[in-house]
């Protein structure tokens, strides 16, 4: 694109033809509403990436260079912004405190906390997010109203937000995308861990303004500090060892951070080593020959995982630069996982033989490795306030492991890069952009479902908001060009493609191209009809393009037990032929209402929304099985070893519905708290989609006084019968976990140990929105023990 060089070229000689004006120093202190001093405080200086924090005593000192604004914030405090001038001499900032948490979310682009937003978002950080990680960021997020998990086991779920996962959820890391294989498949792992977070947000509804139309459902941002973006004065560090009885895992993550004369070095690493977990006795109906077995543990669980992530910064009064490197290196069983050449005993061996061949467990190998840059200039006397350019880029491969050997392997490399231009211009504040993106994926061996696959984007945005009066209005637009090119395997291509690029190659073979321009824009408001309360109202229209898994699948997904077949097939008398004539892309508009207050001993957030998808991509199943011994056929008799054939479709569809989080403070010690989230989703000919989570209600109550806290929370999942035509309705549980923790402090350290307990009553559940729900319950009790230093 020929803008692109233009952009780049923009950005550089900003930030070397910028004139900066002489510092000074203003000092200050941030108290309460009582007049007590805050301490660790964060004041960040607006159009800086940079910050400082106060000391016990609640002062601070930061370096501005112009008339600026201050960004005080503080968790369970509401933010506050306070003009300065280069001759202020001292400054005092009062927060009040809030029956909300209010955080500052990375992924806002405008240094925005969770009650300011037009969208909603929630957010997890500190010792709530240090109670609540698990493994993977489904399990540690599917506790929040809206959002759930696809379950493939305990260490391969993926958050789902509001009914929609896979390729319309984002994952992202600081920004950038996670770029591993997990949009594929539901075994495949996501590669962001939560221990290393120090905070993680869910931003519901569409968020493809500033991160794509992969975003059409929603953003999980994990937020770490491998590129540190504060001055680092001193050597810190921080240690978890952990024990859970349910897996027998182990857990130790370490963290270690230095800095002196501008330059700043962050270490983390993790390493998890699991078997395979218990679950209360469940029983398992073989599907051909009605056989009943009862099991007390999921096979094929256990988890060997260790991981990295190294990084540096220079930090200056206008510039920061940074750097980091991640790896990645996890083995983990996939449960549920048979092979349809397994399946019948080979011609002169035993059967005892054959039975071993048939249990050898299948296993995944995930590496990844992952560079990432960063560049922020600030400016404080130009419209032009900051200039951060981000770039990422990973290599990743998952390989299964079946008898030993690598069976199929999917690898990915990918590049990102996204350049925001933050500015004020009149009274609008905002950010424009461009966002480049790309993806080499292939898949190599016999379970390869999906072919190989160039991605590419190219994408403009902009984002603005002003102030009239009580009410923020809030502007934004995105255009992204979409390219996907692959060499599609068939022998059914003898059709007048006339939309797509399409040239055969050989025999078998042909080479497809889909381009797709898409187009999305949102406009929303925040109006404080009242000191405490607001109310948020969003209206969104997203686009966007199939993926490779939707668009071309063709082949045997061992993993799920089923036959794929993408939207550009057409399947007719037990033949496929590719067609992909009529691609249309996927719409949704969207409209979010949030009531919030914030302020006192009583808060609550309240959302209702409604989805309208034109053209919605989902898979159904069909009348055909298959088998390797006879191919595709007429599902009108059976074979032992035959699975179902789902076919990608798209259709109109709807989903909408509401969620709950209040609070009630009764004093500084007790806190209760009630959350709630109910969802309908269904295709305009009102069939229900599949696997759509439960509606759930829960109660939680927390205690904290002098280092002691304690903290309970029952969890009822309610009986999902709004089911595709094909599915099982799935049962209600409930779920009890509580947690103590204990601060105290030794050998000049602060400690923190702690004892969780989930799944209290040992309650058999069965989550509705995984694809191997019958045969991999929820854990059973777990007990789990830990101690946290920092240093």
């Amino acid at each position: 694109m020929k803008t692109r060089p233009s952009v780049l070229a923009f950005s550089i000689a900003s930030v070397f033809l910028s004139q900066a004006a002489a510092a000074a120093v203003v000092k200050g202190k941030v108290v309460d509403t009582n007049q007590h001093p805050i301490s660790n405080a964060k004041i960040h200086l607006h159009g800086k990436s940079n910050a400082v924090f106060t000391d016990v005593n609640g002062n601070f000192s930061i370096n501005i260079d112009a008339d600026s604004q201050l960004h005080v914030s503080k968790d369970n405090y509401l933010d506050a912004r306070q003009d300065v001038k280069s001759e202020s001499d001292f400054v005092n900032v009062t927060l009040k405190p809030s029956s909300v948490e209010s955080i500052v979310v990375f992924a806002s682009a405008l240094h925005k906390n969770n009650m300011e937003m037009a969208s909603p978002v929630s957010v997890l950080s500190g010792d709530e997010l240090k109670t609540k990680s698990k493994p993977t960021l489904g399990e540690t997020l599917k506790g929040q109203p809206g959002i759930d998990a696809s379950y493939f086991g305990p260490v391969s779920s993926s958050p789902i937000i509001r009914g929609l996962d896979g390729p319309r959820v984002k994952i992202t890391q600081n920004g950038l995308d996670s770029s591993d294989a997990s949009r594929v498949g539901p075994d495949h792992a996501n590669t962001n861990d939560s221990l290393s977070a120090t905070q993680i947000e869910v931003l519901r509804g569409p968020a493809t303004l500033l991160y794509g139309s992969g975003a059409i459902g929603g953003v999980v941002n994990v937020v770490d500090n491998r590129i540190p973006m504060d001055q680092i004065e001193a050597f810190s560090g921080a240690f978890d060892s952990s024990h859970d009885s349910v897996s027998s895992t182990d857990t130790l993550s370490l963290l270690a951070e230095a800095g002196a004369n501008n330059f700043n070095f962050h270490f983390d690493g993790v390493k998890r080593k699991g078997e395979d977990y218990k679950t209360p006795k469940f029983d398992v109906i073989d599907e051909h020959d009605g056989d009943v077995e009862t099991f007390e543990s999921v096979e094929n669980t256990f988890i060997d995982s260790q991981q990295f992530n190294f990084g540096t910064s220079y930090i200056a009064d206008h510039l920061t630069l940074g750097l980091s490197y991640g790896r990645i290196d996890t083995d983990y069983g996939i449960p549920a996982h048979s092979h349809h050449h397994h399946e019948h005993e080979h011609e002169g061996e035993s059967e005892d033989a054959a039975e071993h061949e048939e249990e050898m467990p299948v296993f995944a190998r995930v590496d990844q490795e992952r560079w990432q840059g960063l560049l922020n200039y600030a400016m404080h006397d130009s419209w032009l306030e900051a200039i951060q350019v981000r770039a990422g880029y990973t290599q990743y491969q998952h390989s299964e492991i079946e008898d030993g050997a690598i069976g199929t392997t999917f690898k990915n490399k990918s590049s990102e890069l996204r350049a925001n231009f933050e500015h004020r211009i009149l009274d609008w504040h905002g950010t424009f952009g461009y966002h480049f993106s790309n993806s080499d994926y292939a898949a190599i061996g016999e379970e390869a479902f999906t072919p190989a696959t160039k991605t590419t984007n190219h994408a403009f945005y902009v984002l603005e908001e002003k102030q009239f009066g009580l009410l923020t209005l809030e502007l934004g637009a995105r255009v992204e060009k979409y390219k996907l090119e692959s060499d599609v395997n068939t022998t059914h291509h003898d059709h007048d493609h006339t939309d797509e690029a399409i040239e055969e190659s050989d025999a078998d073979t042909i080479a497809y191209t889909l381009d797709k321009t898409n187009v999305s824009a949102s406009i929303g408001g925040v109006y404080q009809y009242k000191e405490g309360h607001n109310v948020a109202i969003n209206l969104s229209r997203s686009e966007r393009a199939p993926l490779t898994a939707e668009l071309l699948s063709n082949g045997v997904h061992v993993a799920t037990g089923t036959y794929e077949l993408g939207l550009g097939y057409h399947l007719e008398d037990g033949e496929t032929h590719f067609e992909p004539e009529n691609i249309q892309k996927e719409i949704a508009n969207n409209l979010d209402v949030s009531f919030r207050r914030f302020e006192g001993n009583f808060g609550y957030t309240f959302n209702v929304y409604y989805n309208d998808i034109e053209n919605y991509y989902y898979q159904t199943a069909t009348d055909y099985i298959y088998s390797a011994d006879h191919g595709l056929e007429l599902n009108d008799h059976d074979h032992e070893d035959a699975m179902r054939v789902f076919k990608f479709e798209s259709s109109d569809a709807k989903l909408y519905g509401a969620e709950l989080d209040a609070h009630y403070r009764f004093d500084s010690s007790n806190r209760v708290k009630l959350f709630a989230d109910t969802l309908v989703a269904k295709l305009k000919t009102d069939e229900y989609l599949p696997r759509i989570p439960s509606n759930k209600v829960g109660l939680n109550y927390e205690y904290v006084n002098n280092g002691l806290s304690f903290n309970v929370t029952g969890t009822h999942y309610m009986t999902q019968n709004n089911i595709a035509s094909y599915e099982t309705k799935t049962a209600s549980y409930t779920l009890f976990d509580a947690s103590i923790q204990y601060d105290f402090n030794a050998l000049n350290s602060d400690f923190v140990a702690y004892f969780n307990v989930d799944n209290i009553t040992d309650e058999l559940g069965f989550v509705h929105s995984s694809f191997i729900k019958d045969k991999a319950p929820l854990p059973g009790r777990n007990f789990k023990v830990g101690l946290r230093g920092y240093f």
